[in-house]
C-alpha cells in the first residue's frame, strides 16, 4: 500500500494510505456519501448522529458525537483515514486527531464546495468513476429546478429559544437560493444569528421555515410561530435536504419543487 499526498478543503496537506482500508467518518452527510460509494467494509466508525443509512447506524461502531468525540474508541479502531468537517467538528478535536491519524477536513458553504468534496473523496477512496457519475447527475438535476419570477423572503430557523437562523455565509443559504428563495437575513456578521421576537417582526419574512434538525421542530411549534408572527406563513421543512451535502443532494431538487406547491 502506497501513500499519496492530498490537500483538504481547508488547505491542509495530508498523506493518506491509498486506498484507505479503515475509515472513520465524523460527519453524518459524508457518512451517507461513503455508503453511496459502497464502502461497507472500509468504514469502521461513525458518530451517533450518522443516522443514514439505518443499517450502518445500527451496526457500525459509534465514536461519540460530532462535537464530543470518544478518542479512546477511535484509537481502538486504528483508522487509516478520518473524514471531518470544519463546521461540524471542533478545531481542538481535529488538532488532537491529526497527531496520530490522517484527517481530511471538508469546508462546505456552497453547492460547488459540495461537488468538489465529492470529487476529492472519490479520488481518495478509489471511487472516481462513481463520484463523477454522482457529480454529473447532481449538476443536471439542479440545473432543471424552476425558479419563480419573484423570490419569497424566508427566515430559516435551526433552533428554538433562542431563535437561531441560518445566515448568509452558510450552505443552507445556498440551498435556499437554489430552491428559489431569498434569505431574510442580510447581516453577515454572524453565520447563525440569534434573533428576538422583535427582530423577526422587523425582518417581516414571507415565510418562516422551521428546520427538522438540529432542533426537532414539530407541529406545535408551527402553531406557536403562526400565532406570534401572523404576517408570515410557517411550515416545517426537511433539514437534511437543506443542509446535508453528500449523496442526499440527489433528493433535494424534487423536494424543492414540491415545497413550492405547499407554500402557494
Amino acid at each position: 500500500m502506497t501513500e499519496k499526498k492530498h490537500i483538504d478543503q481547508v488547505g491542509r496537506e495530508i498523506m493518506i494510505s491509498y486506498p484507505p482500508k479503515r475509515i472513520i467518518s465524523l460527519v453524518p452527510s459524508q457518512t451517507e456519501l461513503l455508503h453511496y460509494f459502497d464502502l461497507d467494509n472500509e468504514v469502521v466508525g461513525i458518530t451517533k448522529f450518522c443516522v443514514h443509512p439505518e443499517a450502518w447506524f445500527r451496526t457500525k461502531k459509534r465514536i461519540g458525537g460530532t462535537k464530543k468525540i470518544n478518542h479512546a474508541q477511535i484509537k481502538s479502531l486504528n483508522p487509516d483515514l478520518i473524514i471531518a468537517n470544519k463546521e461540524e467538528n471542533t478545531l481542538e478535536d481535529i488538532k488532537n486527531l491529526e497527531k496520530d491519524y490522517p484527517v481530511w477536513v471538508s469546508d462546505i458553504k456552497s453547492c460547488e464546495d459540495a461537488l468538489q468534496m465529492i470529487n476529492a473523496l472519490g479520488i481518495i477512496i478509489n471511487r472516481q468513476s462513481k463520484s463523477q457519475e454522482l457529480i454529473a447527475s447532481l449538476r443536471l438535476s439542479f440545473s432543471q429546478i424552476t425558479l419563480p419570477v419573484i423570490r419569497k423572503k424566508v427566515l430559516y430557523l435551526i433552533w428554538n429559544k433562542p431563535f437561531m437562523a441560518a445566515g448568509r455565509d452558510t450552505f443552507i443559504n445556498e440551498m435556499l437560493s437554489i430552491a428559489g428563495f431569498e434569505n431574510a437575513i442580510n447581516d453577515t456578521s454572524s453565520r447563525y444569528p440569534s434573533l428576538s421576537e422583535d427582530e423577526i417582526h422587523a425582518l417581516n419574512p414571507d415565510l418562516i421555515f422551521l428546520s427538522s434538525e438540529p432542533f426537532p421542530f414539530a407541529q406545535i411549534h408551527v402553531e406557536q410561530f403562526q400565532h406570534l408572527f401572523t404576517r408570515s406563513k410557517t411550515i416545517i421543512v426537511d433539514g437534511e435536504l437543506f443542509s446535508w451535502y453528500g449523496s442526499r443532494l440527489l433528493k433535494a431538487p424534487a423536494y424543492f419543487e414540491k415545497l413550492k406547491i405547499v407554500i402557494e
